[in-house]
Protein backbone atom coordinates (compact mmCIF):
# COMPACT_ATOMS: atom_id res chain seq x y z
CA UNK A 1 0.00 0.00 0.00
CA UNK A 2 3.05 2.28 1.14
CA UNK A 3 4.27 1.26 -2.63
CA UNK A 4 1.15 2.27 -4.50
CA UNK A 5 1.00 5.30 -2.39
CA UNK A 6 4.11 6.70 -3.44
CA UNK A 7 3.77 5.95 -6.77
CA UNK A 8 0.12 8.18 -6.87
CA UNK A 9 1.65 11.44 -5.14
CA UNK A 10 4.19 10.99 -7.74
CA UNK A 11 1.90 10.90 -10.75
CA UNK A 12 -0.12 13.64 -9.42
CA UNK A 13 3.11 15.98 -8.79
CA UNK A 14 3.91 14.87 -12.94
CA UNK A 15 0.07 16.25 -13.76
CA UNK A 16 1.22 19.64 -12.77
CA UNK A 17 4.31 19.67 -13.85
CA UNK A 18 5.25 22.35 -16.35
CA UNK A 19 8.53 22.19 -17.28
CA UNK A 20 10.47 19.09 -18.34
CA UNK A 21 12.79 19.23 -15.31
CA UNK A 22 9.85 18.44 -13.26
CA UNK A 23 9.05 15.59 -15.68
CA UNK A 24 13.02 14.15 -14.92
CA UNK A 25 12.59 15.02 -11.39
CA UNK A 26 9.82 12.49 -11.31
CA UNK A 27 11.30 9.65 -13.38
CA UNK A 28 14.22 9.60 -10.81
CA UNK A 29 11.72 9.65 -7.48
CA UNK A 30 9.77 6.85 -9.18
CA UNK A 31 13.35 4.75 -10.09
CA UNK A 32 13.77 5.11 -6.33
CA UNK A 33 10.43 3.53 -5.33
CA UNK A 34 10.85 0.84 -7.70
CA UNK A 35 14.57 0.11 -6.70
CA UNK A 36 15.85 -0.28 -10.22
CA UNK A 37 18.90 0.98 -12.36
CA UNK A 38 17.40 3.04 -14.50
CA UNK A 39 14.07 4.05 -15.88
CA UNK A 40 13.47 5.99 -19.16
CA UNK A 41 11.27 7.29 -21.53
CA UNK A 42 11.70 7.97 -25.04
CA UNK A 43 10.19 9.62 -28.21
CA UNK A 44 10.47 9.26 -32.13
CA UNK A 45 8.40 11.63 -33.96
CA UNK A 46 7.21 11.01 -37.39
CA UNK A 47 10.66 12.72 -38.74
CA UNK A 48 12.74 10.35 -37.05
CA UNK A 49 13.95 13.40 -34.22
CA UNK A 50 14.74 11.77 -30.78
CA UNK A 51 13.69 12.95 -27.42
CA UNK A 52 13.40 12.31 -24.14
CA UNK A 53 14.54 11.99 -20.38
CA UNK A 54 15.53 9.25 -17.98
CA UNK A 55 18.31 7.88 -15.66
CA UNK A 56 20.67 6.46 -18.49
CA UNK A 57 24.23 8.00 -17.79
CA UNK A 58 24.37 11.30 -19.66
CA UNK A 59 27.67 9.74 -21.75
CA UNK A 60 25.93 6.83 -22.96
CA UNK A 61 23.26 9.39 -23.85
CA UNK A 62 25.14 11.32 -25.86
CA UNK A 63 26.59 8.65 -27.30
CA UNK A 64 23.52 6.54 -28.16
CA UNK A 65 22.59 9.69 -30.39
CA UNK A 66 25.69 10.31 -31.76
CA UNK A 67 25.94 7.21 -33.23
CA UNK A 68 22.61 7.24 -34.23
CA UNK A 69 21.89 3.71 -32.45
CA UNK A 70 18.30 3.78 -32.85
CA UNK A 71 18.80 2.26 -36.12
CA UNK A 72 19.99 -0.93 -34.75
CA UNK A 73 18.71 -1.19 -31.07
CA UNK A 74 16.69 -4.18 -31.18
CA UNK A 75 14.58 -2.60 -28.07
CA UNK A 76 13.49 -0.14 -30.74
CA UNK A 77 13.55 -2.38 -33.24
CA UNK A 78 11.39 -4.98 -31.31
CA UNK A 79 8.99 -3.12 -29.96
CA UNK A 80 7.58 -0.82 -32.85
CA UNK A 81 5.18 -3.22 -34.05
CA UNK A 82 3.82 -4.17 -30.71
CA UNK A 83 1.33 -3.10 -28.78
CA UNK A 84 2.14 -4.88 -25.01
CA UNK A 85 5.07 -4.85 -22.92
CA UNK A 86 8.18 -6.28 -23.97
CA UNK A 87 10.64 -8.16 -22.02
CA UNK A 88 14.20 -7.67 -23.03
CA UNK A 89 14.93 -11.38 -23.44
CA UNK A 90 12.13 -11.75 -25.47
CA UNK A 91 13.82 -9.50 -28.33
CA UNK A 92 15.70 -10.46 -31.23
CA UNK A 93 19.84 -10.21 -29.98
CA UNK A 94 21.35 -12.52 -32.33
CA UNK A 95 23.05 -10.36 -34.92
CA UNK A 96 26.70 -9.14 -34.33
CA UNK A 97 25.83 -5.61 -33.92
CA UNK A 98 22.73 -6.19 -31.56
CA UNK A 99 25.96 -7.96 -29.33
CA UNK A 100 28.05 -5.37 -29.75
CA UNK A 101 25.58 -2.90 -28.92
CA UNK A 102 24.17 -4.49 -26.24
CA UNK A 103 28.06 -5.45 -24.45
CA UNK A 104 28.93 -0.88 -24.86
CA UNK A 105 25.42 -0.87 -23.35
CA UNK A 106 26.59 -2.34 -20.06
CA UNK A 107 29.68 -0.92 -20.42
CA UNK A 108 27.77 2.68 -19.79
CA UNK A 109 25.56 1.24 -16.70
CA UNK A 110 22.60 -0.39 -18.83
CA UNK A 111 21.39 -3.48 -16.78
CA UNK A 112 21.34 -6.54 -18.23
CA UNK A 113 17.23 -6.41 -17.65
CA UNK A 114 15.07 -4.78 -19.19
CA UNK A 115 11.06 -4.32 -19.54
CA UNK A 116 9.62 -1.98 -22.39
CA UNK A 117 6.46 -0.16 -22.96
CA UNK A 118 5.73 0.68 -26.35
CA UNK A 119 3.08 3.46 -27.28
CA UNK A 120 1.56 4.87 -30.39
CA UNK A 121 0.70 8.27 -29.87
CA UNK A 122 -1.15 11.21 -32.97
CA UNK A 123 0.79 11.93 -35.96
CA UNK A 124 3.05 9.17 -36.17
CA UNK A 125 4.50 9.27 -32.75
CA UNK A 126 6.23 6.29 -31.44
CA UNK A 127 7.55 6.38 -27.58
CA UNK A 128 8.94 3.76 -25.17
CA UNK A 129 8.92 3.68 -21.41
CA UNK A 130 11.77 1.53 -20.09
CA UNK A 131 12.48 0.05 -16.44
CA UNK A 132 15.87 -1.37 -16.18
CA UNK A 133 18.21 -3.40 -13.83
CA UNK A 134 21.01 -5.62 -13.03
CA UNK A 135 19.64 -8.96 -11.67
CA UNK A 136 18.68 -13.04 -12.24
CA UNK A 137 16.04 -13.97 -14.62
CA UNK A 138 14.10 -15.31 -11.69
CA UNK A 139 14.28 -12.09 -9.67
CA UNK A 140 13.59 -9.77 -12.73
CA UNK A 141 10.42 -12.51 -13.46
CA UNK A 142 9.16 -11.24 -10.39
CA UNK A 143 9.48 -7.93 -10.18
CA UNK A 144 7.68 -7.47 -13.53
CA UNK A 145 4.51 -9.40 -12.49
CA UNK A 146 4.36 -7.49 -9.19
CA UNK A 147 4.93 -4.00 -11.20
CA UNK A 148 3.68 -4.52 -14.88
CA UNK A 149 0.33 -2.94 -13.89
CA UNK A 150 1.36 0.01 -11.98
CA UNK A 151 4.36 0.37 -15.28
CA UNK A 152 1.85 0.71 -17.85
CA UNK A 153 0.07 3.40 -16.45
CA UNK A 154 3.20 5.07 -15.20
CA UNK A 155 3.90 4.74 -19.15
CA UNK A 156 0.95 6.84 -20.23
CA UNK A 157 0.84 9.28 -18.01
CA UNK A 158 4.24 10.11 -19.09
CA UNK A 159 3.76 9.99 -22.53
CA UNK A 160 0.55 12.13 -22.15
CA UNK A 161 3.13 14.62 -20.33
CA UNK A 162 5.52 14.65 -22.79
CA UNK A 163 2.63 15.46 -25.82
CA UNK A 164 2.04 18.91 -23.88
CA UNK A 165 5.72 19.95 -25.01
CA UNK A 166 5.59 18.69 -28.04
CA UNK A 167 7.38 20.89 -30.57
CA UNK A 168 5.83 20.69 -33.31
CA UNK A 169 2.80 22.03 -31.64
CA UNK A 170 4.54 25.88 -30.98
CA UNK A 171 7.15 25.79 -33.69
CA UNK A 172 7.85 29.47 -34.19
CA UNK A 173 6.45 30.82 -30.73
CA UNK A 174 8.98 32.40 -29.20
CA UNK A 175 8.29 31.08 -25.68
CA UNK A 176 10.24 32.87 -23.02
CA UNK A 177 13.89 30.95 -21.77
CA UNK A 178 14.34 31.01 -18.24
CA UNK A 179 17.79 32.73 -17.14
CA UNK A 180 19.43 29.21 -17.05
CA UNK A 181 18.38 28.36 -19.84
CA UNK A 182 19.79 31.46 -21.24
CA UNK A 183 23.24 31.33 -19.78
CA UNK A 184 23.37 27.48 -20.81
CA UNK A 185 22.31 28.69 -24.30
CA UNK A 186 24.90 32.07 -24.50
CA UNK A 187 27.73 30.05 -22.53
CA UNK A 188 26.95 27.37 -25.69
CA UNK A 189 27.16 29.66 -28.35
CA UNK A 190 30.38 30.96 -27.42
CA UNK A 191 32.16 27.70 -27.92
CA UNK A 192 31.90 26.60 -24.64
CA UNK A 193 32.09 22.59 -24.20
CA UNK A 194 28.93 21.30 -21.82
CA UNK A 195 31.72 20.63 -19.18
CA UNK A 196 32.78 24.00 -19.27
CA UNK A 197 29.37 25.17 -19.05
CA UNK A 198 28.31 22.96 -16.13
CA UNK A 199 31.37 24.02 -14.63
CA UNK A 200 30.60 27.81 -15.36
CA UNK A 201 27.26 27.12 -13.94
CA UNK A 202 28.23 25.12 -10.66
CA UNK A 203 25.75 22.67 -11.92
CA UNK A 204 25.79 18.63 -12.73
CA UNK A 205 26.14 18.28 -16.43
CA UNK A 206 23.10 16.07 -15.81
CA UNK A 207 20.99 19.21 -14.53
CA UNK A 208 22.83 21.26 -17.76
CA UNK A 209 21.12 18.58 -20.02
CA UNK A 210 17.70 19.02 -18.75
CA UNK A 211 18.20 22.88 -19.46
CA UNK A 212 19.54 22.54 -22.37
CA UNK A 213 16.45 20.36 -23.62
CA UNK A 214 13.97 22.58 -21.49
CA UNK A 215 15.52 24.64 -24.19
CA UNK A 216 15.29 23.09 -27.22
CA UNK A 217 11.47 21.83 -26.95
CA UNK A 218 10.96 25.89 -26.30
CA UNK A 219 12.21 26.76 -29.56
CA UNK A 220 11.47 23.66 -31.44
CA UNK A 221 14.55 22.69 -32.52
CA UNK A 222 15.95 19.88 -33.67
CA UNK A 223 19.47 19.61 -31.58
CA UNK A 224 21.44 21.89 -29.47
CA UNK A 225 23.04 23.24 -32.64
CA UNK A 226 19.86 24.47 -33.94
CA UNK A 227 18.93 25.81 -31.01
CA UNK A 228 21.51 27.89 -30.66
CA UNK A 229 20.98 29.41 -34.01
CA UNK A 230 17.32 29.39 -32.85
CA UNK A 231 17.82 31.62 -29.39
CA UNK A 232 20.44 33.87 -31.73
CA UNK A 233 18.06 34.43 -34.50
CA UNK A 234 15.17 35.32 -32.35
CA UNK A 235 17.24 37.66 -30.16
CA UNK A 236 16.84 35.70 -27.02
CA UNK A 237 20.23 35.30 -26.31
CA UNK A 238 23.38 37.97 -27.37
CA UNK A 239 26.98 37.05 -27.78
Amino acid sequence: MAMETAVEEVLATLEQADTLESINDAIFALRAYFDVENMVYHWVDSAGEQYGYGTYRLDWAVRYQEQNYIRIDPVVIGCYQRFHPVDWKRLDWSSKAARAFRKEAEHYGVGNQGYSIPISGPNGQFALFTVNSTCDDQEWAQFTENHRRELILIAHYFNQKALEFEPDKKPEQSQSLSPREIDAMTLLAIGYSRAQVAETLSISEHTLRVYIESARFKLGAANTTHAVARALSRGLIVV
